[in-house]
């Protein structure tokens, strides 16, 4: 495929979508748009989409990351990030950058790992998504492929939790990951995030709120 016309990714807010895609052609494409921050790519079985996620996208994308090692250090909890990683095999003809993902449970298993290699590191624990600019592609179903335990999906004012059940996404009430935490009050505060001039503010409230919470849990406080 001739590349040259992939020069520049889409403005912001906006996707491209290109069909018949092979491996190869993905990969180099990666290396492309390596050096260009916001600039996602999803595959899925020769589809290709490149996408340019807006300003919204990422404030709310950076402000559940902060929150979620919020919650690991409050809890006590291992933490390992990934960022938007590229999670992909090329067994299973799949490939996606999450907005944030993280290892939790598996943390132990990525200590030195520099160059994630899904054959034989284990996939994130959770992987965030949000939706501002909507994808083409079944996103869910790649993760699915690639075995992702736990998907939070905001999609405006709406915030759900999925779990990898059976090969497929099943909405849940409470995270696996983090089981004080419900989708509600997570969406609580990222809409206070931004609506806030000082996010530092936000973060200080829910790391109260995880304190109280994991104080009525019973839950010993972290030294």
């Amino acid at each position: 495929m001739n590349l040259a016309f992939l020069t520049s990714p889409p403005t912001s807010g906006r996707s491209l979508v290109l069909p018949a895609v092979d491996w190869r052609t993905y990969s180099r494409l990666l290396r492309v748009f390596a050096e260009q921050p916001g600039v996602r790519l999803t595959f899925d079985r020769g589809e290709l989409e490149i996408m340019c996620p807006t300003m919204a996208h990422d404030d709310d994308g950076r402000l559940i990351g902060v929150m979620v090692f919020v919650l690991t250090e409050e809890l006590g909890m291992p933490l390992k990030h990934g960022g938007s990683t590229t999670l992909r095999r090329r067994l299973k003809q799949r490939g996606i950058e999450a907005d944030e993902c993280f290892w939790i449970a598996n943390a132990h298993r990525m200590a030195g790992v520099r160059r994630l290699d899904l054959r034989t590191d284990p996939p994130p624990d959770l992987a965030i998504e949000i939706d501002v600019t909507h994808s083409s592609l079944d996103r869910f179903s790649i993760y699915a492929a690639l075995g992702v335990p736990e998907v939070w999906r905001l999609d405006g004012d709406e915030l759900a939790f999925y779990v990898l059940s059976g090969g497929s996404y099943t909405s849940v009430t409470v995270s696996q990951s983090f089981p004080i935490l419900t989708p509600v009050d997570l969406l609580g505060f990222v809409q206070q995030g931004r609506q806030a001039g000082d996010e530092n503010m936000v973060i200080r409230q829910f790391r109260e709120w995880v304190r109280q919470r994991r104080a009525v849990a019973g839950a010993p406080p972290v030294q």
